[in-house]
């Protein structure tokens, strides 16, 4: 027989500007593999005086290739996969709760990434971030949530991201999901950009400021 047991564990995150003179403060969540320190180098030309940027670093560690070497993080698998959801909007919540019962923002952006971008979909609707502006970036809206599912979305300004030399994700494919979000309650405008997959820091700038 198979039975689950809630365990402490300890989890890691990186962070990026002042958050006391912060207006801004963007929680980015990383794609596949990728691990909080490097990812955050993408947000270093924000002003750090005006965003206080976090990334937190996904709960499931392995070795990239084989059994050694360099390493990356995950959100979820496909196993215990409502298990892994439940852990990582605790986790999430739990780590803005912290953070908001020292500091103060006037505007609060949620970037998704990749893999990344179906965890902050969900945390977006479930958590206790409530984002000003979303940004699905190089992703796609997760599968097993209704379209009608959060008010949210239709609280925030929301935006599908992707660039034109994506390796995972077509234009095409990314005009079909936002068409289907589109004829839902949900709005979301489609941001095109020159690039592969990645944070393509003209587009970046231009959402955030």
């Amino acid at each position: 027989m198979e039975h689950n047991i809630q365990i402490n564990k300890t989890a890691k995150y990186v962070t990026y500007g002042n958050p006391v003179t912060a207006k801004t403060i963007l929680f980015a969540l990383h794609g596949y593999g990728q691990l909080a320190k490097f990812f955050i180098r993408k947000f270093n030309m924000l002003n750090e005086n005006d965003y206080f940027v976090v990334v937190p670093e996904g709960l499931h560690r392995f070795y990239l290739n084989g059994s050694s070497g360099r390493v990356g993080a995950s959100w979820m698998t496909k196993e215990e996969r409502q298990s892994d959801i439940d852990d990582y909007i605790g986790y999430l919540d739990l780590l803005f709760e912290e953070i908001d019962a020292t500091y103060s923002f006037e505007n609060k952006t949620l970037l998704g990434f990749s893999q990344g971008g179906a965890t902050a979909s969900r945390w977006h609707s479930l958590g206790k971030f409530k984002a000003d502006k979303f940004l699905l970036w190089a992703s796609v809206f997760p599968n097993d949530m209704s379209l009608e599912f959060s008010n949210r979305f239709q609280e925030s300004d929301n935006y599908f991201v992707l660039g034109n030399e994506d390796e995972y994700l077509s234009f095409e494919q990314g005009e079909l999901c936002v068409d289907k979000l589109n004829q839902s309650t949900l709005e979301f405008q489609f941001v095109k950009f020159s690039g592969k997959h990645n944070i393509d820091t003209k587009t970046l700038l231009n959402l955030v400021y």
